[in-house]
Parts: structure tokens; sequence; C-alpha cells
């Protein structure tokens, strides 16, 4: 009893001196503002182009078993590079934000599919939004 409780503490004192990964934070560090679908920025602004990121990655063996989809999707950590994609197109266009930033997938047998898109934006500036 004495080596079970010796090896609890153990594993929960060396656990403790560990912090979890967390792949997405609600708010990231991009390179562009970044507001969803049902968000707008508080200030004026003027859009410069549609963006897009699309593609396709394979199931994970957590996904499918027994030929039955187990679950459907991306991680946080696939989420989490898309939209990082999606920003640095805007930073290149000279945007300031993206706006109405939008997520959606697909599953297949074999795959998901995922587009992300967003359009990026220009703030105006202060003396043109009062005209």
């Amino acid at each position: 009893m004495k080596k079970l409780a010796l090896l609890f503490l153990t594993i929960v004192s060396v656990s403790a001196c560990f912090s979890p990964v967390v792949y997405l934070q609600n708010k990231g560090h991009y390179p562009v503002d970044v507001f969803y679908d049902t968000q707008r920025p508080d200030r004026p602004f003027d859009p410069l182009q549609d963006l897009e990121v699309k593609g396709e990655v394979p199931l994970t063996s957590r996904q499918s078993g027994n030929e039955r989809m187990l679950s459907r999707g991306n991680d946080a950590q696939q989420k989490e590079l898309m939209l990082s994609r999606l920003t640095l197109q805007a930073k290149k266009l000279g945007a300031d934000a993206l706006v109405s930033v939008r997520y959606t997938y697909y599953t297949s047998m074999t795959d998901n599919g995922y587009v992300m898109t967003g359009v990026a934006v220009k703030y105006k500036q202060e003396h043109e939004a009062r005209q």
C-alpha cells in the first residue's frame, strides 16, 4: 500500500510540472485582426479581397475504426494552421484585418475536407471615416 501511495504522489508531483499544450487560443497572435462571421470590427473598413484556404487531409486512426466513423472534422491544430495561412495571405495584401471568417468541412470514407474563407480588409483612416 505504501508503494502505491508513493507512486501516486510521484506521478502527481511530476505531472504538476507540466502544463497542457493548447493549440487553439481564444485570442491567437496573428499578423492581422481576426473577426469571425458573427463578429464585426468597431472601425470602418474597405474590403480588399475574398480569401480561401481549402484542402483535404486523411482520416486519423482515432476518427475511424471497424469501418465506422468515430469523429469528424479537423482538430484544433489543423484549424489553427488554416487560420494562420489565411491571415498571412491577408497580410501580404496589406490588410489590417480578416473579417467574416468561416470554417466548413466535409468527411468522406478516407478524408476530411475543409474550406476556410474570409475577407481581407483595410481600416479606413480617421479622417476618411468622418467624411
